[in-house]
């Protein structure tokens, strides 16, 4: 890998700094410098890949921090459950492909419809035979007997999206098993869900010990223990418990919200306002989920304790994660950007705050030794040239058409015609 310079760019670094007009190298995978015009890369061998980004803002890549690769106009259980393995690998690839085009150059793994589907995607990304972003691969959800991810019933028993256990023993072999199969983000359903009327949100299915005994394996293997928590106690137990990533989160009280704020070098939360803001607002009522079916739901009232929740989260430093359950009908892939705007919206966010959620806190959740996440020297090359300025319009992260360039590990994986025009060498074949 040679050197890429961007020059003329409103850069974003993410890391406390005012925005600036500058340019940034690039050496190998690793950032190398970044200044003001001029300062970086003197002379005019500088670079083997010279861009002019003038009038373009330049900002690490986002991540998805609730990735549900495989899932890809899903409207029903159906749609995760009845197709084959061979098919739905095609499908997270595709979803993928959809997130590194739209900016994201990272995917914290919540679950997908088959055990290793992000397994297997990862793998061919990662030996450069797929296009997509870094990813942390979830698995299949873990639930228990009657809970959200239990499709079965005494007179039809049938295997759902989701692995279901009962009990300690069963709970650490299931989890050994993700581990197994080479699984980095261990998934629990620790609450109810509005989806399943015999456990809505509220309620806490799943017990402290077992998700006590799911922490301490996953964690044993070295791998992220997360969780679907929406009810108070589930949400409680999972700090108490060790749980890495906590997703959506909606009830809570003052000792919830202590004990987040007593965590918050040590956890991630990802409210997914997304999906309640896209059924209130008429946009799934082609798929039978009006804005009227919402409320049979109980939607308002956890849109509602979610504005609450994340709110005060947000005071007390919680670090959040953009990501709210896309794969959808009304959500396609690739529209995750979208939540920059409902964080704004909904909890307090300014835009430049929002953008740190999307890019430090997501490059933080997905390790890597501290090197994603902000534009510094040393940092890993994961950067995005976006057309327009977030700052004073977030809505142009809410797509792939604004992103006009993306570089992960030092490799372009997406130029615009405008900008490739300017390069001094070709574009990677598995970004084309």
């Amino acid at each position: 890998m040679g050197r890429t310079l961007i020059q003329n760019a409103t850069i974003f670094t993410a890391a406390g700094d005012a925005p600036y007009k500058g340019d940034l190298l690039v050496e190998g995978n690793r950032i190398a410098a970044l200044g003001q015009p001029g300062t970086v890369a003197p002379g005019a061998d500088a670079a083997d890949t010279v861009i002019d980004a003038e009038g373009m803002f330049c900002m690490p890549g986002m991540t998805e921090g609730h990735a549900h690769l495989s899932f890809e106009n899903v409207t029903a259980t159906e749609n995760l459950i009845t197709p084959s393995p061979e098919t739905q690998v095609f499908t997270a690839a595709r979803g993928a492909k959809a997130l590194i085009e739209a900016g994201f150059t990272s995917a914290y793994g919540a679950s997908e419809a088959k055990l290793k589907l992000a397994v297997a995607v990862r793998d061919e990304v990662n030996a450069g035979r797929l296009p997509g972003p870094r990813i942390r691969a979830g698995g299949l959800e873990i639930s228990v007997t009657g809970a959200m991810g239990d499709e079965s019933t005494a007179h039809n028993p049938r295997i759902g999206p989701s692995t279901i256990v009962d009990g300690v023993e069963e709970m650490r072999k299931a989890v050994r098993l993700h581990c197994r199969e080479g699984v980095d983000n261990v998934k629990l359903d620790v609450s109810g869900d509005p989806f399943y009327p015999n456990t809505p949100g509220h309620t806490t299915p799943m017990t402290f010990d077992e998700i006590k005994v799911a922490a301490e394996t996953a964690h044993a293997y070295g791998r992220k223990i997360n969780a679907h928590t929406r009810s108070l106690e589930g949400s409680k137990h999972c700090v108490r418990a060790g749980v890495d990533g906590l997703f959506h989160c909606e009830y809570s009280d003052e000792e919830m919200l202590d004990l987040f704020e007593e965590a918050k070098d040590r956890i991630f939360v990802v409210p997914t306002v997304g999906l309640f803001h896209q059924i209130m607002a008429g946009e799934a009522a082609g798929h039978g989920l009006s804005a009227e079916v919402g409320g049979y739901m109980n939607i308002p009232e956890l849109l509602e304790n979610s504005v609450k929740t994340h709110t005060e989260l947000r005071k007390r430093g919680i670090r959040h994660l953009i990501g709210g359950d896309y794969g959808f009908g009304w959500s396609p892939q690739g529209t995750q950007g979208r939540d920059l705007e409902f964080f704004v919206e909904y909890y307090g966010y300014s835009p430049a705050e929002a953008l740190v959620c999307a890019t430090r806190n997501g490059g933080l959740a997905m390790g890597n030794n501290g090197e994603l996440g902000t534009l510094e020297a040393g940092k890993l090359a994961d950067f995005i040239l976006v057309n327009g300025d977030p700052l004073s319009d977030i809505t142009v992260l809410s797509g792939p058409d604004r992103v006009e360039f993306v570089m992960k590990d030092g490799q372009i994986q997406k130029i615009a015609p405008r900008l490739s025009a300017q390069q001094t060498q070709p574009v990677l074949e598995a970004a084309e």
